[in-house]
């Protein structure tokens, strides 16, 4: 375990080879690993994965819908067409054993043996003419077996199973089952009837009310059964007997709508107009076990299931609570029996409970409906594969935003943790720190030295706790616009990196001075041959970024340093450039300012306050008069107990002269110079910082301040005393820094 760690945290061989041997967390493969890890999450890549899953949520949801259209159409269209199918070749069946039928009732021996029964059913007449001689009669057992005989050719071939003749009393005076024999049954009348009417007619299944052999052999009632009826004619085409014909149902019947299935769970059945099963169902097996028909080797489903919504899929276990005869006809049925027909591809319980998808219609002439469907499952397989698809599509994506999400918030820590470990190390990149200057809202600054050049330099570095994007860009953009400045009043940059860790910097140069709120706060105010030499030094760095279309917007006290450089004593150099403005570049002020309210409240000019979207160069200018008036009077132009009434002031309040504040004379040629840098107006400010330079060469005193002066101050006052620039902490965007008394002269940002 040592040795792997030992290697894992070994350095770099670069740094090696520097011979550095102080060791970072960023030159470990730890922290190789954490950096090229934040820079592929750099631009959280976390929410990619989420955008993906959106847009295939979105795409899938169309892709969808668009094939389960499709689909319910090519199944609409297969269930019609299938339907179609059944519907005609069980129209094409029944007709056929129609025309059987009125064939073999209009034979002319068969007429012939049906009017010699009717006419030996006919009672005896007594007063018929003596001189007739009675016609011959022959027994009704013996018509009954001739009869028999002479259809048994045809009920062969047209596999008619039995038969009987019945009279216009609908009385059955030949049959094959001698039984039946002088009986009328009513529930024949309904076949009969249309008979005896002259229309040949077909039953649909029926159970026998008589008894009969079934399909095993076994004599029993309740017999599937169908009879197809035709009229029997006299000489003069009058119809004086109808012909019943038997039709065993399970055959020919059952098997023509047993050829009508889709996949595995397809059927078509047929129905009378009770709702009642006419044929086999393909799942008699299973309405065994689930208890809807007998556990019997002779159990069929044929007129023993009705058509009924159990409320539940009972394949599934379910079990309704209620008789299945006071539950309600499934939908197809319902409507078939009401006389619609159609296609049903939205789903709806069959009489197992199970879903289905299916088409219907009604036969009105043989009292028949007929229904084929398939399980809704196995008809839109294809899609719900698809959607699973989809789904796990979904939840792989969904899952993977959430781990690059926590895995971003992990090495996001570790970041901070290795940032926070490289500043405690006190060594960024070629610079060794030494000692913390200060630290502000976005930013700390050290004084340290190059490892090189061993030059005194102040590191600047954002807070590793407060670094996003807004931050780093306002950072790079400080250091950017810095770097092309060159005058000598205007604070050199000389490095700007990242290192390995992510911790932003740049190097300036470090100055050993004094900034203006401090020396006015303890040294009081300066003499005006003093101001003036320090407005020129700030009209000087100005000029060179208003030339280049650059905007300070934070000129204050603080943000301008006093030094002893080179042998000189008095250098001015002005600092914080993080608010500047490209007054070219809209784009780079958005990203400067948002374009909102940004500056000091103390030495922000009217513009600043009302139109920040429309500051330039003089905006600077009135700054400049306003921090020339502080080290004049040692006062604020204005003064307030809020941010709104300062700012009211400035926009509004023409401000005291500055000998009215101070209380003794001032040059007028300052006075002026100073008071026309606070114009409301614009146009009656100096329009250049060159302008007001020249203006200020105009006062007596302007040239009082010598280099003796500045030397003698500079050799009065301890070094010790004063800050170094570098402890002047980056702006302070919050805004509520400055709205407590006192709190004017920080720097805000309101975008």
């Amino acid at each position: 375990m040592f040795t792997w760690l030992t290697r894992w945290f070994r350095p770099t061989a670069q740094a090696a080879a520097a011979g550095q041997a102080h060791m970072t967390f960023g030159t470990t493969s730890v922290g190789r690993t954490v950096y090229r890890t934040r820079l592929f999450l750099k631009k959280q890549l976390w929410i990619w994965p989420i955008i993906a899953f959106v847009l295939l949520l979105a795409i899938g949801w169309v892709v969808s819908g668009a094939i389960e259209r499709t689909m319910k159409e090519n199944l609409r269209s297969e269930l019609q067409t299938l339907l179609s199918v059944e519907q005609s070749m069980v129209e094409t069946w029944l007709k056929v054993q129609e025309a059987n039928a009125e064939s073999l009732a209009n034979d002319q021996q068969i007429r012939t043996i049906a009017a010699e029964i009717l006419a030996s059913s006919q009672p005896a007449i007594d007063d018929a003419p003596p001189e007739t001689p009675p016609a011959p009669r022959i027994s009704l057992p013996a018509q009954n077996i001739k009869l028999g005989q002479e259809l048994a050719p045809g009920m062969t071939s047209h596999q008619f199973v039995s038969f009987f003749l019945a009279d216009k009393q609908r009385k059955i005076l030949a049959s094959s089952n001698i039984e039946l024999v002088g009986q009328t049954i009513p529930q024949y009348e309904h076949f009969l009837t249309p008979a005896l009417d002259g229309q040949t007619a077909i039953s649909p299944p029926f159970p026998s009310v008589v008894l009969m052999k079934d399909e095993f052999g076994k004599t029993r009632t309740g017999v599937p059964t169908m009879f197809v009826c035709a009229p029997i004619r006299d000489a003069n085409f009058q119809v004086v007997a109808a012909l019943a014909l038997r039709i065993r149902p399970e055959r020919e019947f059952t098997r023509i709508l047993q050829l009508g299935r889709l996949g595995t769970t397809g059927e078509t059945y047929a129905f009378d107009k009770r709702g009642l099963l006419v044929s086999n169902s393909r799942f008699d097996d299973q309405l065994i076990l689930l208890g809807l028909l007998p556990d019997t080797e002779d159990s069929r489903s044929i007129l023993n299931i009705q058509l009924r919504d159990p409320g539940g899929d009972m394949t599934q276990g379910f079990r309704p609570q209620v008789r299945r005869a006071e539950l309600p006809l499934t939908k197809t049925a319902e409507a078939a029996i009401a006389g619609k027909s159609g296609v049903d591809v939205e789903g709806y319980r069959g009489y197992r409970g199970v879903q289905k998808v299916g088409a219907y219609a009604w036969l009105p002439k043989y009292n028949l409906g007929i229904i084929t469907d398939v399980n809704h499952a196995e008809a839109f397989r294809p899609l719900t594969i698809l959607q699973w698809t989809f789904y796990s599509l979904y939840a792989l994506l969904f899952v993977s935003a959430i781990a690059i999400f926590g895995f971003t918030v992990v090495v996001a820590r570790l970041q901070r943790e290795a940032q926070k470990a490289a500043i405690e190390a006190k060594q960024l990149g070629q610079y060794r720190l030494e000692t913390r200057l200060g630290a502000g809202a976005m930013g700390v600054v050290y004084k340290g030295h190059h490892a090189m050049l061993r030059r005194p330099t102040a590191i600047k570095m954002l807070n590793v706790d407060k670094v996003n994007d807004a931050s780093i860009q306002r950072f790079e953009r400080e250091v950017q616009i810095t770097c092309q400045l060159n005058n000598p009043s205007t604070i050199a940059i000389y490095d700007y990196g990242r290192t390995p860790e992510g911790v932003f910097y740049y190097a300036m140069e470090f100055l050993d001075g004094i900034d203006l709120q401090v020396l006015v706060e303890k040294y009081g105010p300066q003499p005006e041959g003093r101001v003036i030499s320090i407005l020129k030094q700030i009209c000087g760095s100005l000029y060179e970024a208003h030339s280049l279309g650059l905007v300070h917007r934070d000129i204050k006290p603080a943000n301008v340093m006093l030094n002893r450089r080179g042998g000189e004593s008095d250098v001015v150099k002005v600092l914080d450039f993080g608010l500047v403005r490209a007054l070219d570049d809209e784009k780079q002020a958005r990203q400067s300012s948002g374009g909102g309210l940004a500056g000091t409240p103390l030495y922000m000019s009217p513009e600043a306050i009302q139109t920040p979207d429309m500051i330039d160069a003089r905006s600077d200018i009135y700054a400049v008069g306003a921090v020339g008036y502080f080290l004049l009077t040692g006062q604020p132009v204005f003064k307030a107990t809020s941010l709104v009434e300062l700012c009211q002031q400035h926009v509004t309040t023409t401000p005291d002269s500055p000998s009215q504040r101070l209380g003794q004379p001032i040059s007028p040629e300052l006075e002026s110079a100073l008071l026309a840098c606070l114009e409301k107006s614009r146009a009656k400010r100096p329009q250049t910082a060159r302008d007001l330079s020249q203006l200020l060469d105009r006062a007596p005193t302007a040239n009082a301040w010598t280099l003796d002066d500045a030397d003698a101050w500079w050799g009065r006052h301890d070094r010790g005393q004063s800050t170094p620039a570098a402890a002047i902490p980056p702006s302070t965007p919050p805004a509520a820094a400055a709205t407590a008394p006192g709190g004017f002269d920080r720097t805000i940002v309101v975008s």
